[in-house]
């Protein structure tokens, strides 16, 4: 799977003879091949497109890549010698950069290569427009996502046998990353939350060594990757039993995401779906202690627009992934978030996750 015929049909529109992909993120949405951030570059003009690795690379991005001219990287023939060749060539005069993930000591030395050209060539910043391309996912993303998201359900049904008193957090997360890769994930889309009891109130808190007792919540906030693609989740369950206050604030946050997703689909804000969790949350005293945002876009990256926030003016696009997850964290004693992945769409929203949201006690 890749864009690269989706990224040049932007740049015309952008004003861009080319676009040069040094983060690791837009890279693979263009490209469809993944390698760490600063060991692969990839070039995708109006007509062609390249990709830039070391020997460590060629042999396994030569069985990835397609519609991609794959150049070798060497002390010899470094990329300063291809960018020139390359840009003269093509008449690439005006090139867009990542300016939202290229440092500066990687950007003066672009800056340095290009001055060497016989012909001026403007560099320009694409961050903005590259994250709004990836915004609207197509089908073969939706697939990989969606197949994801059945990976770590399927952690989740195993991990709900294993949650008792006396286990840890960090068994807890421990085992969730191994049966998601047993699943078939090739890797975490983050580093496991697991928090219990008085530690629920973190909201990204760390997995330690406190041991689970009976009368706790217990939140798991995880996802895996699948075809260079994420899943996000999160359920709280009860261990033993569930005082009153437990079941109010698990059924407010309940009720408040039951509420976004209703408010959810393409057009509207993001402050508008966030703003109607927030008026149910409020409504039954717990505003001061839903301290994050509604929801936040997931696709190649866990965390990436759109954003449903109270500060999100722009509307939403259809074809955008993007997170249901309320919470309610109260200092010292207990925290519960729900979290779902949605589709929205021109009348609403599909809902990828499948997984149970009625309050179950282990």
């Amino acid at each position: 799977m890749n864009h690269i015929r989706r990224v040049q049909e932007a740049l015309a529109g952008e004003g861009l003879d080319a676009v040069l992909l040094t983060g690791e993120a837009n890279r693979f949405y263009a490209m469809g091949y993944y390698t760490p951030n600063g060991d692969a570059i990839g070039l995708v003009s109006k007509n062609a497109a390249w990709f830039f690795t070391d020997a460590r690379y060629t042999e396994a991005a030569g069985r990835s890549l397609e519609g991609t001219e794959l150049l070798e990287l060497t002390p010899e023939k470094p990329f300063s010698a291809y960018i020139q060749t390359l840009a003269k060539e093509h008449s690439i005069r005006r090139l867009g950069f990542e300016d939202a993930s290229m440092s500066v000591q990687a950007f003066q030395r672009l800056e340095g290569h290009l001055d060497k050209l016989e012909s001026p060539c403007e560099t320009v910043p694409a961050s903005g427009w590259l994250g709004k391309l990836r915004q609207s996912k197509d089908q073969e993303e939706l697939a990989a996502l969606e197949a994801a998201q059945r990976i770590a359900e399927r952690a989740l049904s195993d991990i709900l046998n294993e949650i008792k008193p006396g286990v840890t957090e960090k068994e807890i997360a421990a085992r969730l990353q191994y049966l998601m890769l047993h699943h078939g994930a090739s890797d975490m889309s983050f580093d496991p939350i697991v928090v219990s009891g008085p530690n629920g109130s973190l909201p990204h808190g760390v997995p330690s060594e406190k041991q689970i007792q009976a009368g706790e919540f217990v939140t798991m906030d995880f996802g895996c990757i699948y075809q260079g693609y994420c899943s996000d989740m999160t359920r709280t369950v009860a261990v033993g039993y569930a005082a009153p206050e437990m079941w109010q604030v698990y059924q407010t946050v309940l009720d408040a995401q039951f509420a976004g997703i209703a408010a959810a689909r393409a057009g509207v804000t993001g402050k508008s779906v966030d703003a109607a969790a927030r008026e149910v949350i409020t409504a039954a005293g717990f505003g001061p202690y839903f301290t994050h945002s509604f929801g936040h876009g997931v696709g190649v990256e866990i965390h990436e627009a759109p954003n449903l926030s109270s500060r999100s003016e722009e509307p939403l696009p259809a074809g955008a992934v993007v997170s249901a997850e309320p919470g309610i964290y109260v200092p010292g004693k207990l925290g519960v978030r729900i979290e779902d992945v949605i589709v929205l769409t021109e009348d609403g929203c599909t809902n990828l996750t499948r997984a149970p949201k009625e309050l179950i006690i282990l």
